[in-house]
């Protein structure tokens, strides 16, 4: 019994065994294969076993099964009636038979492997199994070297473990094999001389000239020949082992792992490889080195672990070196153009990551990314949900056992001529109704104004009206702001900037009061402002209500979020627009139209009909399943600004999702009963959109929570990381009687157990000694420039670091 997995060399067939039924269905169904055509899947040999020097060409060594292709006629009228009654036969007569695997090929017929008459020759066996079964087997695949293209695990029908032995049959059954090999191969030139049909013929079984686009490997001759093959692999047109080699020169000083951290290594350099490798396990085995005398099987066990890490966009380390290379290629006097362009194609897919995994959206939602485009499909929803929490002012929804509003604060960030500006008009569309509302208080508010300049001298004043305007300018002072958002009538207001200098501009001295306002107004607390001048504005109110977009460059990020320790970078929902500095100018296929306007307006007019509380209890639980996900993650890689995002990232991803199935709700009632007979439904029956929203907690549905969430917090850290770590290790943090550090965690362990002179090397053996195998170097880079902010080490020209101060013990 045998089974071979294929792969190329030098353009020669290669060929290893696969060891046991776990490797044999990951291999089915990789990536890779799930996805390509038949002439690209994995190939497999069940017939023989490879020479010495594992090659599959020219094999005599006969393994103890036989491969056997079943194909029949498509034109035939009793085909598909022949076809579906194969798997049953089969297994009618599994013992008779010998059967080891069944499996429905990728085309038109069947593969079998089943045990070797060892008295037979391959054709013998071929016929003797054909006779059996009652079925013509293919006649062009009867070599013991003819290997098939294997299908993924779904139309694997059986397999037996027995399969997995990989023994070859004695010396005199092969020398029987070599006789009738060579009869077989003389009658078939002399057919080749009058009949060359049977070389055009389509079967399941791979020709010898063919190529795959990827190669597998897990053991290879020799180091050299494995050389050989990691080189001819690539990616785009650009070496697997060229991308590697800069992958080191960036992140870890162009040296390759040593023992003390080729695990730790290698699992970071699979976790990343992986996204440009088709999440492949024997990609991966073949491309990646066992450096420093790493045993394979460890090796493996790390691109294992690397690949059941969570699935997320590209990550940015690995961007950066596929663009460090770019920019090589374009400087490349001999010009690769065409490889560069590959770069940038697959850079711009990869920004579609987040919109691929988002379920099929409501009426409102969907003609909003319709408007903008997939490229700013996640901008887009993270700009209206703060609108739909508005428009939806009297709903609550339970967040970890406490009722909460829909309070949302977001931040769209774009380079200039990204592509923010296409968010206006939706934006526009949604507070369509409300600003109708707005304009008519607004002429009222003129209509005042006018009496009181006519009255200016008069003893009777016309009294000032208390309008509850809604849709708020940001370019406004604190006072006047502060008074708008106390005549809302408990409702919820809303304020949308284009260009978020305005608010650095017109807030830059009171930019702590534009944070203050905004945290409250996320949580939902009161906000007072009191004034002794009876003139001046007094204000008093219970739950601030007020949901704020903003757009604007990085640039003017930081110039909004200037504070970094106070907790209001963490209330922000942050989008980003994707980079199209090198995107070639083209007509804008995406503009708001009449018809998604129209839509998104009947959405809007429902929402404000939903009023009251409600739990559901399935996005709870999804919102703390992935909490604990991230929990687990950042443990591994002592991340504690990663760990601490995620706090605040679950509510709001609550909030955005109970925003997004309010939407689903209008949108059922409007496809059922029409616009007109939802909003009569939503008067009549209050609970009615309660009831609703419970069931549309489906699976499918909130598989979208996984993808917002992970989205937000991967700006976060894009955005914010350096700064954060920063501002809390900083003096100005620290508490100002703390003159000196005291034992607190591991990290002050491996302080205390370095020399007063060491190198980075050191450090990183002695964190791996204290906190484990999973410690990354970027982790002990990270505490080593804390340790320097904080003053107790420094660093010297010939790159060692210097003790300054001593941590105490704690007694």
């Amino acid at each position: 019994m045998s089974v071979h997995i294929i792969y190329y060399k030098d353009g020669a067939k290669l060929m290893r065994p696969v060891a046991d039924e776990k490797e044999y269905r990951q291999l089915r169904d990789s990536e890779r294969n799930k996805h390509a055509d038949k002439h690209h899947m994995v190939q497999m040999n069940y017939s023989c076993l490879p020479n010495d020097d594992g090659t599959l060409k020219g094999s005599t060594r006969i393994s103890k099964s036989v491969g056997m292709d079943i194909d029949f006629d498509t034109k035939a009228a009793d085909y598909e009636e022949r076809m579906a009654s194969v798997p049953e036969m089969v297994m009618n007569k599994k013992e008779e038979l010998g059967l080891l695997m069944l499996e429905r090929s990728a085309n038109k017929g069947f593969h079998i492997a089943f045990r070797r008459k060892p008295e037979l020759s391959q054709e013998e066996n071929l016929k003797w199994a054909s006779q059996l079964l009652g079925v013509q087997y293919d006649k062009g695949a009867k070599d013991i070297t003819r290997v098939f293209f294997t299908p993924p695990t779904d139309r694997l029908l059986f397999v037996d473990k027995e399969l997995f032995e990989n023994l070859e049959v004695d010396k005199m059954e092969v020398d029987k094999m070599e006789a009738d090999k060579m009869e077989v191969d003389k009658m078939e030139v002399d057919k080749t001389n009058t009949d060359s049909s049977n070389g055009n013929k389509d079967s399941d079984s791979a020709e010898q000239s063919d190529s795959s686009l990827f190669t597998f490997h897990s053991s290879l001759p020799s180091d050299s020949s494995l050389f050989a093959l990691r080189s001819s692999l690539n990616y785009l047109g650009i070496p697997y082992s060229e991308i590697i080699s800069k992958w080191w020169a960036m992140y870890n000083d162009g040296c390759n792992p040593v023992k003390n951290n080729r695990n730790t290594l290698t699992f970071e350099l699979a976790v990343n490889l992986r996204h440009i490798c088709g999440f492949d396990r024997q990609l991966l085995d073949s491309i990646i080195p066992c450096y420093d005398g790493f045993p394979e099987a460890e090796k493996l066990a790390c691109i294992d672990s690397a690949l059941s890490e969570k699935r997320t966009q590209m990550p940015k380390r690995l961007k950066d070196v596929l663009l460090a290379i770019r920019q090589e290629r374009l400087m490349d006097s001999d010009g690769n153009q065409t490889q560069t362009d590959g770069i940038d194609e697959a850079l711009a897919k990869d920004d579609l990551f987040y919109f691929n995994a988002l379920p099929k959206m409501p009426m409102g939602v969907k003609d909003s990314i319709d408007a903008v485009g997939p490229a700013l499909a996640l901008p887009v929803i993270t700009a209206i949900c703060p609108v739909i929490g508005m428009l939806a002012t009297g709903v609550k929804v339970d967040v970890h056992g406490k009722m909460n509003s829909l309070n949302l604060v977001s931040y769209i960030a774009g380079d200039f001529a990204s592509g923010k500006g296409s968010i206006d008009p939706v934006i526009d569309a949604w507070t369509s109704e409300v600003k109708a509302m707005d304009k008519m208080y607004q002429q009222q508010e003129d209509e005042w104004r006018a009496k009181k300049r006519a009255a200016k001298n008069k003893k009777d004043q016309p009294e000032e009206p208390k309008l509850p305007v809604r849709c708020l300018t940001l370019n406004n002072t604190v006072a006047n702001l502060a008074e708008r958002l106390a005549n809302t009538e408990g409702k919820h207001a809303f304020s949308f900037t284009p260009e978020a200098d305005t608010v650095a501009q017109k807030w830059r001295s009171a930019m702590s009061d534009f944070s203050v306002m905004l945290r409250q107004a996320y949580d939902g607390t009161s906000y007072e402002r009191e004034a002794r001048s009876a003139d001046a504005v007094n204000v008093h109110i219970d739950r601030l209500l007020w949901n704020v977009v903003m757009c604007g460059t990085p640039d003017a990020l930081y110039r909004v979020v200037t504070n970094y320790t106070d907790g209001f970078q963490s209330r922000i929902a942050l989008a980003r627009t994707p980079d199209n500095t090198f995107t070639p100018l083209t007509e804008n296929l995406h503009v708001l139209t009449d018809k998604q306007r129209d839509r998104i307006c009947q959405i809007a007019h429902l929402l404000p009909l939903m009023q009251g509380e409600v739990v559901l209890p399935k996005l709870e639980a999804k919102g703390r399943e992935w909490l604990e996900q991230v929990r687990l993650e950042t443990i591994k890689n002592d991340d504690k600004v990663k760990a601490r995002q995620r706090f605040r990232i679950c509510p709001t991803t609550m909030r955005m999702m109970t925003c997004l199935m309010l939407c689903r709700v209008a949108s059922q009632l409007i496809d059922k009963h029409g616009l007109s007979g939802a909003e009569r439904l939503l008067k009549t029956q209050p609970n009615l959109w309660k009831e609703m929203i419970v069931k549309l907690q489906q699976p499918s549905f909130l598989s979208a929570f996984d993808a917002l969430a992970d989205y937000q917090i991967d700006n976060a850290m894009y955005f914010f990381r350096d700064r954060i770590e920063a501002a809390f290790s900083s003096k100005e943090y620290a508490p100002s009687n703390a003159v000196e550090r005291t034992r607190k965690g591991k990290n002050d362990t491996i302080f205390s157990r370095l020399d007063n002179s060491f190198s980075f090397e050191q450090a990183l053996q002695c964190s791996i000694a204290v906190k484990g195998a999973h410690i990354t170097r970027n982790a002990v880079q990270q505490m080593l420039k804390n340790w320097r902010r904080q003053r107790l080490i420094t660093e010297t020209p010939d790159k060692k670091y210097v003790k300054i101060q001593n941590v105490q013990n704690v007694k």
